[in-house]
């Protein structure tokens, strides 16, 4: 399958299977977990892994439309997909060959899906996890604040603090497991405001046994910082996805009402997407202080077409079940996904830009 072929059958795939259930899939895990399955029936839940080990590798720039593409049709199911393909992503990069040929070929096979619990990595303070050197592994224990998809991956990627400072990222069971040795417990879902579906949880470790064998790197100290530093626009691809799902709402707002002021509206919100997404082609090596600018743009957008979607829907966009509502709240989750201090600065420097 080429790269056009598999945007196509993602598109096909969500207009004909998820657009439909956007609503409930925001809601009820269920009805997310059978969409994600389609995505995997379909091998677009491998796009990550290498060739070598049976996945389809394809270019960032490829990855970026399918981002885009499951946003548009569902932030919860674009949202879920992320974090596996960032543990892909990690997992690949890794040095531990032996890991990678357990684990690489079983995810292209559609037997393993991945996620990831270490945003606590960019928290000043107390280490929320710390990992203790042993023969042959590490004992970590501690609190780990936010892991998305319980029930929905069967392993995620932890992130544990050395006596150095340095961090230890490893695979462990996504699943309540008490042993003589060491237990790992998750808490109850958590009640979200948006995508609510992905089932966040925390996850408590006590001496929590990380052999080697599932050692995916040790990072050095400041590594998290860093690496944010060079992914700030990672989400801005998703947060465009959240603008065209806005843009639908109020396209189909327009001519159900027959309303030439909608339709306006829409073609000027509709230009400045436009223009956002020409600058994010050629932003990939412009100042960091330009590609904060533009994630700052690209949230302040998404959440003017929410605001909008609103709007053109008038008191039904008050219903639970109603998609304006959804864009909405998805657009505030695109506002604080893999957030820091700097993009929050940005945030705020873009959003206090106006004049009463």
């Amino acid at each position: 399958m080429d790269y056009q072929d598999i945007l196509n059958s993602t598109e096909n795939y969500l207009q004909k299977c998820v657009a439909p259930q956007a609503e409930i899939i925001d809601s009820d895990s269920e009805a997310l977990k059978t969409a994600v399955a389609g995505l995997e029936d379909r091998s677009l839940l491998a796009l990550r892994v290498p060739q070598k080990w049976g996945g389809a590798e394809i270019a960032p720039e490829i990855y970026y439309q399918y981002q885009e593409l499951t946003a548009r049709y569902s932030g919860a199911l674009c949202f879920l997909q992320t974090q596996h393909h960032s543990a892909i992503s990690m997992l690949a990069n890794s040095d531990n060959e032996m890991l990678k040929s357990r684990y690489l070929p079983a995810i292209a096979q559609k037997e393993l899906r991945l996620g990831v619990g270490f945003s606590h990595l960019r928290r000043s303070g107390n280490r929320a996890v710390t990992a203790t050197p042993e023969k042959d592994g590490y004992l970590l224990s501690g609190k780990v604040p936010w892991i998305t998809g319980f029930g929905l991956f069967q392993k995620f990627i932890v992130a544990a603090v050395l006596p150095d400072e340095r961090a230890v990222f490893g695979l462990l069971p996504f699943a309540n497991i008490e042993r003589e040795y060491g237990k790992i417990i998750f808490s109850e879902i958590m009640q979200l405001i948006a995508m609510n579906s992905t089932n966040t949880v925390t996850a408590t470790l006590d001496n929590w046994w990380l052999h080697e064998s599932e050692i995916i790197s040790v990072k050095p100290v400041g590594w998290m910082s860093e690496n944010d530093s060079k992914n700030i626009l990672n989400f801005v691809p998703g947060t465009f996805g959240c603008i065209r799902a806005g843009l639908d709402v109020i396209a189909a707002a327009a001519a159900a009402k027959n309303s030439p002021f909608i339709v306006a509206a829409c073609q000027k919100l509709e230009q400045k997407l436009d223009r956002l997404k020409d600058n994010f082609q050629q932003s990939q090596h412009s100042s960091k202080a330009e590609q904060l600018a533009l994630r700052a743009q690209a949230i302040d957008l998404a959440v003017r077409c929410g605001h909008a979607a609103v709007a053109v829907s008038s008191g039904a966009a008050n219903g639970i079940v109603h998609p304006a509502g959804r864009v909405y709240r998805e657009a505030l989750v695109y506002t604080v996904a893999g957030q820091t201090k700097d993009v929050m600065a940005a945030t705020l420097d873009r959003l206090s830009e106006f004049e009463i």
